[in-house]
């Protein structure tokens, strides 16, 4: 039986730039329609669409139905992945009072999912990150067979657990959100471009604020992919913006909680969705 999330949207952004990340989301998107009675927008931005030709249908084979699932296409020849744009887009379109950024590339047990979102409805907590902060991250080996296994047998996490090693995990992937805090706090802050320090920057900012920012100490489950330009660490040394995005993260780092309302309140691109 699906799990009630009714009042919830996950917004996923993707670019698919391998084989394994078309699997990984394939992957991520069956198990979330699967387990759960929610609402989830994908926003692909690409030259070409990746998840139309390619993707689409393996979901319809897998879920009879995907109806809970909207998706948008945006054409872009841009080599950077503006991650903090698009969520931003994807959340001016969202209507429920929980809504959770997400990577395509990770998972997790279903229970966390129904805690994270219990805690938001009850206004327990504003922001709530569902996995634990040092060695609660499984890395995955993921391979065809073993995601095929795991679809088949009911979404066993222990398929993925035995081909997997334990790794920190800590602030990024995903954060299920109170909606109105989520805009009121700055949402995604859009001077970041593409790969960057800003899932420190979101935490710090959300925690500095003073909303009530939780986390569940659980295991993540990520399924592993191949990484260019816009995934860490290759960031590093092949994205063009990371020595800005990283100045900017040492500045926000620095402020306090009245600077930091100072700073967002002054922010251009706030005003396209407030």
């Amino acid at each position: 039986m699906k799990r009630d999330l009714k009042d919830c949207t996950f917004i996923i952004p993707i670019r698919v730039e391998s084989e394994d990340r078309m699997r990984n989301v394939v992957t991520v998107l069956c198990y979330l329609i699967s387990n759960f009675d929610t609402n989830i927008i994908v926003k692909e931005v690409d030259e070409t669409s990746i998840f139309k030709s390619h993707i689409e249908e393996q979901i319809k084979e897998f879920c009879s139905d995907i109806s809970c699932l909207k998706y948008i296409f945006e054409k872009s020849s841009d080599p950077i992945f503006l991650r903090e744009k698009i969520l931003n887009e994807m959340l001016s379109l969202t209507t429920t009072k929980v809504v959770v950024n997400y990577d395509c590339d990770v998972i997790f047990l279903p229970e966390v999912y129904k805690e994270s979102y219990r805690r938001i409805i009850e206004n327990e907590s504003d922001v709530v990150y569902p996995y634990g902060e040092g060695p609660w991250q499984y890395r995955v080996h993921a391979t065809d067979e073993l995601v095929s296994t795991f679809l088949n047998e009911e979404f066993n996490l222990n398929i993925l657990k035995n081909s997997s090693w334990v790794d920190n995990a800590g602030h990024g992937w995903v954060q299920f959100f109170n909606r109105y805090v989520y805009i009121e706090g700055g949402m995604e802050n859009e001077n970041f471009k593409g790969s960057a320090p800003d899932d420190y920057e979101r935490h710090h900012r959300f925690t500095t604020l003073g909303y009530k920012v939780d986390r569940i100490d659980e295991y993540i489950f990520h399924l592993e992919h191949s990484r260019g330009m816009n995934s860490y660490p290759n960031s590093m040394t092949q994205h063009p913006y990371w020595e800005h995005n990283w100045n900017l993260w040492q500045f926000l780092e620095k402020c306090d909680k009245e600077q930091l309302i100072d700073y967002y309140s002054n922010q251009e691109y706030l005003k396209k969705y407030l």
